[in-house]
């Protein structure tokens, strides 16, 4: 997620979580490609982020291919690349995003050229259509494509579609109806493949429930970051089956605090600043007693903090003990499940089934 997942964010997560997978914001090729004097800014994290992906975007074969190369270095443990962003600034921007779908044959070019320069896995993000290439027969000829002219294993699937024309981005998330079915039918079709399924995903229940339907993971992006304790926290223990000693947020920001103090001005005196790794942790009292109180502070804080420390100083101690000292509870977790429909059948699959008969 643009904006969201970096590496601030990304080092407050895995220090909830140690075993979840962590994705990149997506990096333009063209910007590695361009900026390449400053690629420890764009391409730099700290070693205890892993395991880690790196989400890139783009469509021209040569810049994906010199993007793949530099990354390499940098000992990302995936690479994946971005085919789902409904966003006009991506998709109306040449062949990119979403509108990749469009074309599966170049998307197989396209990771067969990523795969080429780096030493990891390769792996697709990708909506179920775009448009009116919505049909379950053409996401199924999309993942064949890609699949059988390159070494792309996993695909991470939103379940919706992507209008490009008439909706924003955040419609984008909502208006198109989930289609979990479409997912699931990937997932009996290519049994040598693997799907991990995304969007409308809220709580740790839902994660459990596709899980046990047949996904091979399950990807959060904005519910994790907006209740990051409430999703992350029981991760380790309800998804990763690892029991250990509840750790509580107050021995979180301590540890959030060694990291912040050290990147801030690393790359320049707003690059990092305090404000920037402070962002993270806004949402990080979700629902908790004194949260607005102890954001309203965090905002006046901000205006006159000569540290990261400092500002944790003077604002963490409008918070109740109860809220800092508790180790996430896992009395009440919610057990919903996700909706499915009945799973489509492929047109050709079917034919070919009808003929053996």
């Amino acid at each position: 997620m643009m904006d969201w997942t970096d590496n601030h964010f990304r080092s407050l997560a895995r220090l909830i979580s140690r075993k979840s997978w962590l994705y990149t914001e997506m990096i333009v090729a063209e910007t590695i490609v361009y900026q390449q004097g400053n690629l420890d800014r764009l391409l730099e994290f700290p070693d205890f982020q892993h395991p880690i992906a790196l989400q890139l975007g783009g469509s021209n074969l040569e810049n994906l291919a010199i993007a793949a190369r530099l990354a390499n270095s940098y000992g990302y443990d995936e690479i994946n690349l971005n085919c789902g962003c409904p966003s006009s600034k991506v998709a109306g921007h040449g062949c990119f995003g979403a509108r990749l779908m469009l074309d599966p044959v170049h998307v197989g070019d396209a990771m067969q050229a990523i795969a080429s320069e780096c030493n990891v896995p390769v792996t697709v993000k990708c909506r179920i259509g775009v448009d009116d290439y919505d049909s379950y027969d053409q996401l199924f000829d999309f993942v064949s494509t890609v699949s059988s002219k390159s070494p792309t294993q996993h695909f991470i699937i939103h379940a919706r579609k992507a209008l490009l024309k008439g909706l924003n981005p955040e419609e984008n998330r909502s208006v198109p109806p989930l289609k979990y079915e479409y997912v699931f039918a990937l997932i009996r079709d290519f049994p040598e493949l693997q799907f991990t399924l995304n969007g409308g995903i809220v709580n740790i229940g839902q994660v459990k429930d596709a899980l046990s339907k047949g996904a091979h993971g399950v990807m959060m992006g904005r519910a994790a970051y907006k209740s990051p304790w409430i999703t992350l926290a029981k991760v380790d223990r309800e998804v990763y089956g690892i029991s250990k000693a509840g750790i509580t947020r107050r021995q979180i920001i301590e540890q959030y605090e060694e990291y912040a103090s050290s990147v801030v001005g690393k790359y320049g005196p707003l690059k990092s600043s305090i404000r920037h790794v402070t962002k993270p942790l806004l949402h990080f009292f979700h629902a908790e007693p004194g949260a607005g109180l102890w954001r309203r502070a965090v905002d006046e804080s901000l205006r006159q903090s000569e540290s990261f420390h400092e500002l944790l100083k003077e604002t963490l101690k409008v918070l109740p003990d109860s809220v800092l000292d508790s180790p996430p509870s896992y009395e009440m977790l919610d057990n919903s499940s996700i909706a499915v429909g009945p799973l489509p059948l492929n047109s050709r699959t079917c034919f070919q089934l009808a003929s053996a008969l």
